[in-house]
């Protein structure tokens, strides 16, 4: 039998807010800028650009770490551009991957990168058919740290 995920998402109030919960993880609050909206609150595009950020650095760490290499930071900027017209949805998402690591090299995380992408990481699958995804990535050694410090 197939797995599957399971969500529960609630109107809290008179405007669009809504609570989301999977399984018993805290619940997160979803909102829209006003008129529709009326406070603080991820929106959905949000959540999903932050999805593949986290869905696709987990992937490359544990690429990487299989490698036998040390991945002691990472950090992910995810920008998406969005359509002109209805439904409002992303034409272009620009992922730009910062590891920190003494031993991982450009070409290290750029095949983490790419591996994720075609093979682990399902958000990553499901969003690259129907949206243009570019991805970049710069590596630190702690010694260059050190160096600018």
């Amino acid at each position: 039998m197939a797995k599957s995920v399971e969500t529960q998402a609630t109107l809290t109030n008179e405007m669009l807010q809504f609570t989301g919960t999977a399984g018993d993880n805290p619940e997160i609050i979803f909102n829209y800028p006003p008129p529709m909206g009326d406070g603080p609150g991820y929106n959905p595009l949000e959540l999903l650009l932050m999805s593949l950020a986290v869905c696709s650095s987990t992937a490359s760490v544990i690429l990487l770490r299989g490698m036998k290499k040390t991945v002691s930071g990472v950090s992910v900027h995810a920008q998406g551009t969005l359509r002109r017209k209805p439904p409002t949805s992303f034409e272009k998402v620009v992922l730009e991957f910062i590891f920190t690591s003494p031993d991982a090299t450009d070409h290290d995380v750029q095949q983490a990168i790419r591996l994720a992408e075609e093979t682990y990481c399902p958000v990553w699958a499901m969003l690259k058919n129907s949206i243009e995804i570019a991805s970049t990535c710069t590596v630190i050694t702690p010694e260059a740290c050190l160096k600018s410090a």
